[in-house]
Parts: C-alpha cells; structure tokens; sequence
C-alpha cells in the first residue's frame, strides 16, 4: 500500500479559506487565518531572543557594494550564519531577503545566491549551482549592485548548518517531530525572524523590505510574506500549486525527504496552499512557473493561480498580483526571469 485511503483526500475541504471561512472581513480572516497556520508550525514565536548580531570578514567592493558574514540568533536554539550586502552610500536602501533553494545540493546555502568572497574552497560549487539554476548569476550581488540591501542565510541543514545527507533530511525531521516540533516549522520562524532583522537594520527602509526566492526559496519566500508584516512584497519563482493536485505518484511532495522542509502537520485540513500565500494579500506578489517544470503539475499551478487571483480581486488589488508562466522554461530561474523580477521590485517597493 503506498497511498492512504481515498476518503482521506475527500476530506480535505480547505473550510478556512478565504470566500469558505464564515469570517467575511478580510483582515480579520487573515489574523485568523495566520494564526491557524502559526499554531500548526510546533515552533513558539521567537519574538524574545535578542538577535545579538557579529560581524566578521568586511569587503568593501569596488562594483558599489559592502560584503559582510553576520551571525546571528533567529531562534533561542543557534546561532546562525549568513551574509550582509550594502550598496555604498547614505540610503535608506530597500532591501531583500534572498531565500536559498533545496536541490538536494547541501554543501552550500546561502552561496547559491551570493558569491562566496569569504571561502574560496566553496567558489567551485556556488558557480556551478549559479550556472545550473541563475543562469550564471550571483543573485544577490546583482541586486546588492542594482541598490539593495541583502539578507541570505543558511536553512537547517546547508552550508554551515550541514551539509546534510540526502538521506540525513527525514531522520532529522521525525527527530523533530518526535520532540513534538517541526523542521518546516522552524525555517518558517527563521525566515520571519530574519526579515524583521533586516527591517529593523540602519540603512534600510523598513516599508522597502521584499522577500525572493526560486524552488524551495520561493516557497518560503510566499510562506514569509504571509506570516510576517515586515515583508512589503514577495516574489516565489518555481513553487505553487494546489496541494491535491501535487499529490499524485512520482510527486516530490510524496518522496519524503525533502518534503519534510515543506510540510506543516495538520495544516492542510485547514487552509489549501494557496490559501496561506493569500494571506499576504492585499501585498505585492509575483509567481512564476515553468511550463516544463516536471516538479509542479499544469494543472496544480492553475488551482493555485486561479485561487490566488480571486483573493486579490476580491481585495481589489488585482493590479498587485503578478501570474506568470514561462512556456519554455523548466525548473530554473533564468536571466531573463530574474531581469523581470527585479524591474518588478523595483516598482512595487
């Protein structure tokens, strides 16, 4: 046996959705909505921990940008490694918060997207990566030069938090489930975490503060938008969908592993997927698909998007909302993508 019974998936009626819930007020669903989703992380609010910010290795570049390692604390449990990039010059800048990808590649995080100027030894494989997935590009360096601040720090597991195994990924989430915790439940609080450090920091215009990402970055790029004020705008590359529609043979989603990073117990007899991202309306949000995705069902992406173009609609804000898809392009996050994306970014920020 290697699905559940069918009346399990009948089950799934997503009553708290927008438009379902018996609660007709928009921001009074999204508080309720938002707090259904932050009981079902098993992470308490981190609100308390000072985040103690150290510096260590400083460049100040001759491409218009200051490059530092930060480490700080975004929960009560680790401290956490990450990497600061500052245009020169007086600001307030606006600022992203750069979330890094899964792709089963753990030896690197947050030099998916910035290049490592502090570790040679990982050069190699952060310019492969960038090849693979950007092509070519350092994300954050480009936009760093294009006049933002950006925040990008390792998930559990990657980086200087790992590198995990393949393999290594579910243990380490039923050690968290068996300790009456989440593994997703802790990235989700991390990544909240980390963009009220990032508004919070001098030189940055907390009202500017946007959140990116590609594949798994993307995920949490919307899951960060909808559980934190701080985000003024979100732009998710690569990750959408209905989650029944995502739940059919061959899925990821169903692979275990990986899943687990994405994967709050519970919540889906709540709220669908793209009733959590809804929570961030009526914000500026951009989605964007690959046609070729193989990860993401043509199917699943149209639920998702029709879903999330009625909230907005119904919020009236329909011209904030960006949905598109790529007709020749698979699971990566081109130039040409990332060119759109940033011209976005800037006019909503």
């Amino acid at each position: 046996m290697t699905e559940p019974p069918a009346g399990l998936e009948d089950e799934l009626t997503f009553p708290l959705a927008w438009g379902t819930s018996p609660v007709r007020d928009f921001p009074a669903w999204r508080r309720a909505a938002r707090a259904v989703v932050e009981e079902r992380l098993l992470v308490d609010r981190q609100e308390g921990t000072p985040y103690a910010p150290e510096y260590g290795l400083r460049l100040r570049g001759d491409d218009g940008v200051t490059r530092e390692v930060v480490t700080l604390s975004l929960t009560r449990y680790e401290r956490v490694r990450g990497v600061l990039l500052t245009p020169h010059g007086p600001g307030p800048f606006p600022a992203v918060l750069l979330l890094h990808d899964h792709g089963s590649r753990f030896d690197i995080g947050k030099e998916k997207l910035v290049r490592p100027w502090y570790d040679e030894t990982r050069l190699d494989s952060a310019s492969a990566w960038a090849q693979r997935c950007y092509g070519g590009r350092f994300v954050g360096d480009e936009l760093a030069r294009r006049g933002c601040v950006v925040l990008c720090l390792d998930a559990p597991g990657w980086g200087d938090r790992g590198p995990l195994a393949y393999v290594e990924q579910q243990a380490l989430a039923c050690h968290f489930f068996h300790l009456g915790s989440s593994l997703a439940g802790l990235m989700a609080r991390e990544d909240v975490r980390a963009a009220g450090f990032l508004a919070g920091l001098d030189g940055v215009d907390s009202r500017r503060v946007a959140a990116l990402g590609f594949s798994m970055g993307g995920y949490r790029a919307w899951q960060t938008a909808a559980l934190s004020d701080d985000i003024a705008a979100a732009a998710s590359v690569c990750w959408m969908t209905g989650l029944k529609e995502m739940l059919v043979p061959g899925d990821n989603a169903l692979r275990g592993q990986s899943a687990y990073y994405m994967l709050h117990p519970g919540l889906a007899r709540h709220l669908d997927i793209p009733d959590v991202a809804s929570i961030a309306a009526p914000r500026p949000m951009l989605f964007f698909h690959g046609a070729l995705d193989p990860l993401f069902t043509a199917e699943g992406v149209r639920v998702a998007h029709d879903r999330l173009r009625a909230v907005w609609r119904s919020c009236g804000a329909e011209e904030r909302l960006r949905l598109t898809t790529w007709p020749d392009t698979g699971h990566v996050f081109t130039e040409r993508m990332q060119d759109e994306v940033f011209a976005w970014l800037d006019r909503m920020l």
